[in-house]
């Protein structure tokens, strides 16, 4: 792709050469349509993300005068160390000159072109004080850049992308692009952007383009087979070959494989019956109830809107086509939950209860979902319901949110909040959570009714 700028005396060509790499060309064509103003580019290591974006924000940058852009990243100074040596490579191919062609205003983090226009680093990182991003709606971009757009809230995303369009637009007539480059993420780039783009359901405006390490014809030589010697198993599925369902954070309690060995752990035996419910709160969420055998899940039902009255007559009906005794049934306490256990007599599960068997952990909560990846991890439980494609998708995205959370601030174990996994996956991990109440039996298999409201 190649750009010529005429101002005054200056005459530059602007050349984006991607030496064949046919998923660079991809995401230019994107850049270049009009119909299309969301690009996700990426997928993995060392497919060119960033010389990808560098080309193409300030190719336009210095094609049209006196516009606005932003690179955003969750930290400034990940910005300045990672990102400006690539953008310094970028000025470097196409012979610019600081002080000459451009000025980088040390202070406030931008660029400065001959021309006018400004390329701004931002700092996306969350602040309590500002949880919605709001410190970005007054911006007015003309196009963006999201950098490792994996580490990024869906709410930064949102607030950054209504910034752009904003900035001479109707001068140029160009169409507001968000370009987002990533790793593989369970972010919301894995729901709105790569389940979609799988399924064929991705909306016209958008474009995912999955680029691998193979793609980039520039790779340093020798790269490859170091990523292959350094990175682990979950990182080489990621970083090297792209795949998206794995997520190897440090913090995450359950590994994808044995996630996965949840529904063919067939050798589980059968045993004690247990029914577990996780009723939605005020009604607003799913409700889940499921039915075990042992550890084994035998039935599974679930409602989207949580009338009380559809709940009871389902547990009900459960209890009797398995033959459980109330003292083997226990239930979300928190809510309308409450009433459940109420009317018919069973266990209720307080979340924010204390740690059964004074062990080290901030609440019941957190224990009970430390021993159930500890269960999954050791292939003791098994999936044996009748379950759709969406129900299975669903249980593996919310046993991958099951992470350890600020576990040194007081030395108690504790997960992620709930309200932060809703966040990352646009609901409630009520799938997880009807699973996590059956350890409580694990943890404590002689308990009577009366002793066990805290």
């Amino acid at each position: 792709m190649i750009r010529k700028i005429i101002a005054g005396l200056i005459l530059m060509i602007l050349e984006f050469d991607t030496h064949g790499n046919e998923k660079q060309k991809d995401c230019a064509r994107a850049w270049t349509n009009p119909a299309i103003t969301d690009i996700v580019y990426g997928g993995s290591k060392g497919s060119a993300k960033s010389f990808t974006g560098c080309s193409l924000i300030f190719g336009d940058a210095f094609i049209y005068p006196k516009t606005h852009f932003f690179i955003a990243r969750k930290k400034l100074n990940d910005l300045r160390k990672y990102t400006m040596p690539s953008i310094d490579e970028v000025f470097n191919i196409w012979g610019l000159r600081e002080d000459k062609h451009y000025k980088f205003n040390h202070q406030d983090s931008y660029y400065k072109l001959y021309n006018g226009s400004k390329v701004f680093l931002i700092e996306a990182k969350y602040q309590p004080s500002d949880p919605k991003y709001d410190r970005f709606g007054s911006m007015q971009m003309t196009r963006g850049w999201i950098e490792e757009a994996g580490e990024f809230e869906e709410e930064a995303k949102t607030s950054l992308q209504a910034s752009i369009g904003r900035w001479k637009n109707n001068v140029y007539n160009l169409a507001p692009k968000l370009l987002q480059t990533c790793n593989p993420s369970k972010n919301y780039l894995y729901k709105q952007y790569y389940l979609k783009n799988k399924v064929n359901q991705l909306e016209p405006h958008k474009k995912f383009i999955q680029a691998l390490p193979t793609d980039n014809k520039m790779i340093l030589s020798g790269y490859l087979e170091y990523l292959n010697q350094t990175l682990s198993h979950n990182q080489k599925q990621r970083l090297l070959y792209g795949n998206w369902e794995y997520d190897d954070s440090p913090d995450a309690l359950i590994n994808y494989e044995s996630i996965i060995n949840l529904f063919t752990n067939n050798h589980v035996p059968e045993g004690t019956k247990y029914i577990t419910a996780d009723i939605a709160r005020l009604g607003s969420d799913k409700a889940v109830i499921m039915a075990w055998s042992g550890l084994r899940i035998i039935e599974l039902v679930e409602f989207e809107k949580s009338r009380l009255t559809d709940i009871q007559y389902s547990i009900n009906a459960m209890k009797v086509r398995h033959s459980v005794p109330n003292s083997n049934i226990i239930a979300d306490e928190d809510g309308i939950g409450g009433g459940v256990v109420d009317n018919l007599r069973i266990k209720g599960f307080v979340n924010n209860a204390s740690a059964l068997n004074k062990e080290n952990y901030s609440n019941l909560k957190s224990q009970c979902y430390f021993y159930l990846a500890k269960a999954i991890n050791d292939s003791k439980i098994f999936i044996n319901a009748e379950l759709s494609t969406g129900q299975s998708e669903q249980i593996i995205e919310d046993l991958e949110q099951v992470k350890q959370y600020l576990s040194d601030t007081d030395g108690k174990l504790r997960i992620i909040p709930k309200q932060s996994v809703k966040e990352l996956i646009g609901r409630s991990p009520d799938y997880s959570d009807a699973m996590m109440m059956r350890m409580y039996f694990e943890l404590n298999p002689v308990v009577s009714m009366a002793t066990f409201k805290f």
